[in-house]
């Protein structure tokens, strides 16, 4: 653990200046220690695995003395398989021939599913259920457009403006004015 590359480190990325001897260093030493004991376990785990994996393999028939003797790492080719090299027993490996006619998997969902569109469907109900309600309320508790008072009222400018447009066109000027004040 390189104390002087950490410090930069933080202070790269948060501004804060820690010290050498600094508690926080303490701290990383002994996560390194848990994260390398945890990795030694676990490393042992892959290999107790792998050994019980070779003796039921071995068990069953399926390794024989040529896994026994400990071998050099294959040569790999371009498609980082085995390439054969003279002197090589062949490969016991080789891929099963097809059952039968191929179908393709399928590389893309299709836009809508049958589930979303039910979803759709039932949040647009939803939506138009509100509405209605909504409305309905504002009709049920809305008032009435005019009172009695207005109507009057209403009906008296008319009768107003219909008296003025008799007038002479001098007068009704005047009095246009006049209401224009």
């Amino acid at each position: 653990m390189d104390q002087q590359k950490l410090r930069s480190l933080v202070f790269e990325k948060t501004g804060v200046r820690i010290d050498i001897d600094d508690p926080v260093f303490a701290l990383v030493a002994l996560n390194e220690a848990v994260l390398a004991e945890t990795v030694e376990r676990h490393i042992a785990l892959i290999d107790a695995a792998s050994q019980e994996l070779v003796r039921h393999a071995r068990a069953a028939g399926g390794l024989g003395a040529q896994h026994d003797a400990p071998r050099k790492p294959p040569v790999l080719d371009a498609t980082n398989e085995p390439a054969a090299v003279a002197g090589d027993p062949p490969s016991a490996y080789a891929p099963a021939p097809a059952a039968g006619p191929v179908r393709p998997i399928a590389t893309q969902a299709p836009a809508i599913t049958p589930h979303e569109l039910r979803l759709l469907g039932a949040a647009a109900g939803v939506a138009v259920l509100s509405a209605l309600l909504v409305l309905g309320g504002q009709a049920a508790f809305s008032k009435p457009g005019l009172t009695a008072e207005q109507s009057a009222a209403l009906a008296s400018a008319d009768k107003l403006n219909k008296a003025i447009q008799k007038l002479d066109p001098k007068v009704r000027e005047q009095l246009q004015a006049e209401l224009q004040k």
